[in-house]
C-alpha cells in the first residue's frame, strides 16, 4: 500500500528521518548488549561447567569438534560427564540431535570404562540406547556412569543421561579392554 506522502508526492519530513534513525540507533545498541550479555554468559557456563570437572576434549578431535565433554570420577565404579547444547547439536525440530546424545553417551561411559581400567584402551563393543526425553538450545546435559562388572577383557556398564531434573537417555554397553 502507498503511503500518505507516496500519494501526496512530498518527502519525508525530518520527524519520520530521525524516526528511523533513532530505529536503528536502538536495534544497533540491542544487538551490541545482546552480544556482549551472550559473551558474558557463554563465560559464565564455562566457568560452571568447569568447577570440579576435567575437559576431555584437549586435543584435536571428534569429541573437540562437537563441543567438547567435562568429566569426573565419582568413585572408583561410578563417574559423571556433562555438555552443553549448541545450536549445531540441534536437528529439523529444533531438539537435540539423536546421534549428539549417542555421542556424549559413548564418550562420558567410554571414559569411565578407561578409567576403571587404570588409563587402558577400551573400544565400545556394543552400546543400546534407549531415548526418552527432549532438550534444547543452551540446556546442559547430564551422564551418570555405573560400572556393573569388570572382566579380564571386558567392562559392562550402564548410563543415564539427564537435563533439567527429567531424564532424556538411558543406556547400557560393553567395552573391550585393548591390550596396550
Amino acid at each position: 500500500l502507498a503511503t500518505d506522502q507516496e500519494v501526496l508526492g512530498s518527502t519525508p519530513s525530518r520527524r519520520t528521518k530521525r524516526k528511523k534513525n533513532e530505529n536503528i540507533v536502538t536495534k544497533i545498541s540491542n544487538l551490541f548488549f545482546l552480544f556482549g550479555f551472550s559473551i558474558i554468559n557463554f563465560n559464565h557456563n564455562i566457568y560452571l561447567m568447569t568447577k570440579n570437572f576435567e575437559q576431555l576434549s584437549i586435543k584435536p578431535g571428534f569429541m573437540k569438534h562437537n563441543g567438547g565433554l567435562f568429566y569426573r570420577q565419582i568413585s572408583e565404579t561410578e563417574s559423571e560427564f556433562k555438555a552443553s547444547v549448541n545450536e549445531y547439536h540441534l536437528n529439523a525440530a529444533g531438539i537435540t540431535h539423536g546421534g549428539y546424545i549417542a555421542l556424549i553417551i559413548d564418550s562420558g561411559a567410554g571414559t569411565g570404562a578407561h578409567r576403571t581400567v587404570g588409563g587402558r584402551s577400551c573400544v565400545t563393543v556394543s552400546l543400546d540406547i534407549k531415548f526418552i526425553g527432549a532438550t534444547k538450545l543452551g540446556d546442559e546435559i547430564k551422564g551418570f556412569t555405573k560400572i556393573q562388572k569388570k572382566t579380564k577383557n571386558m567392562i559392562f556398564l550402564i548410563c543415564h543421561l539427564e537435563s533439567n531434573g527429567k531424564m532424556i537417555a538411558s543406556a547400557s554397553g560393553i567395552w573391550k579392554i585393548m591390550k596396550n
